[in-house]
């Protein structure tokens, strides 16, 4: 079986690893600060800081941010986006997709407006980016906050800026991702002050981190300021972070050129519709999409996987569909969501599969497309 993603190591992060172990400091670390640093600069933002996963950044966003009312976010993603709001205290308010990118409609967000939204929670879809002047326009315009949901979109740009630098940015870096830490997460901002509020809540609401008391007369000396959690990621993931950033570019290079040379292949089958790509977005794949037309998506996943192709599918049910958010909240119709969402599936797409893997899943794509039109 082709799996659909496979993270891109190498013994530059084992000796990361390795090097972590030999110091002995196993938890928020030394790395921390220096993936953080690394991760801001790469961003174009003042502050990064570095926490155990993209939930947790994105819940903390609004936390910190004291956002308890209504919160407009795409339901085509996964029900992480969503769970955030709910557990931070706040309303999810879902708004409709583009078809083509499947990012959040500027106009479905405009609609869904009232006077108590206090702020966008937009998702930067598979690699691709938001229409993010259109979205910073609407936000200002009614005094929103912005938080970017970046998890499947790091190295993606929106007219050269970098996603999740726009406003608060949200990534992740499960192993599906651009770049991977096994688990974890990140904030950036340019505000210093949500910046310090969120490194304390990551701590337990201690502001000071515990190898930065190491110098202080009494390092043991600990007086929180909030009420926090323990969100912290580890100097282990840390340090993987740190050799992972490093090699970000060239992986979504590879990532860019493998997806081109997938579309050459099938890209002339009518049945089937080629991910969008917006002129204004550098876009890097973290999923390669493809839309029936005319098949049965599930039956057309399930050929795919009886052939050795590891397809899935991103995502089903959409979250206003899901049983909590139907029970909660009640039906809502988002007809360009659910169109979508009966009609997608992801490919295998990773850095290193190469042209040989990929002629693969291209035959398997036109044989299953010959099997279901002989149907």
């Amino acid at each position: 079986m082709i799996p659909l993603c496979v993270p891109d190591f190498d013994d530059r992060e084992k000796a990361a690893i390795e090097d972590v172990l030999k110091s002995g400091w196993l938890t928020h670390g030394p790395y921390n600060k220096e993936f953080e640093y690394k991760f801001a600069e790469y961003h174009g933002v003042k502050y990064a800081v570095s926490m155990n996963s993209c939930t947790s950044a994105l819940f903390l966003a609004l936390k910190a941010q004291n956002i308890t009312g209504e919160v407009i976010v795409p339901s085509f993603t996964f029900a992480a986006s969503a769970n955030a709001i709910v557990t931070a205290g706040a309303k999810p308010v879902f708004a409709d997709i583009d078809y083509g990118t499947c990012n959040i409609d500027p106009e479905s967000v405009k609609a869904k407006i009232t006077p108590d939204t206090e702020a966008i929670m937009i998702v930067h879809f598979g690699g691709q980016c938001c229409r993010m002047d259109e979205i910073m326009t609407i936000a200002e315009k009614n005094g929103l906050v912005v938080i970017e949901d970046s998890a499947e979109t790091i190295g993606g740009e929106y007219k050269g800026k970098k996603a999740g630098s726009f406003a608060t940015g949200c990534f992740s870096f499960f192993p599906t991702k651009n770049m991977t830490t096994g688990e974890g997460g990140m904030i950036t901002t340019n505000d210093k002050d949500l910046a310090v509020k969120i490194s304390a809540l990551i701590g337990h609401g201690i502001i000071k981190r515990e190898y930065e008391r190491e110098s202080d007369p009494m390092p043991w000396y600990r007086s929180a300021s909030y009420p926090g959690y323990n969100f912290r990621m580890s100097n282990l993931l840390a340090a993987m972070g740190v050799v992972q950033l490093d090699k970000l570019n060239s992986m979504n290079e590879r990532r860019i050129k493998n997806a081109c040379y997938l579309r050459s292949l099938i890209g002339d089958i009518d049945e089937i519709e080629m991910p969008f790509e917006d002129v204004n977005c550098k876009h890097v794949f973290q999923m390669f999409t493809i839309k029936m037309k005319e098949y049965d998506r599930d039956e057309f996943v399930e050929d795919l996987r009886k052939k050795g192709v590891g397809a899935s599918v991103h995502f089903t049910p959409p979250v206003h569909l899901q049983e909590y958010y139907i029970n909660t909240f009640g039906e809502q119709q988002l007809p360009v969501t659910e169109k979508v969402s009966n009609n997608i599936l992801t490919l295998p797409l990773y850095p290193q599969i190469g042209n040989e893997k990929i002629d693969i899943i291209a035959d398997a794509v036109r044989d299953t497309c010959a099997n279901l039109s002989n149907k």
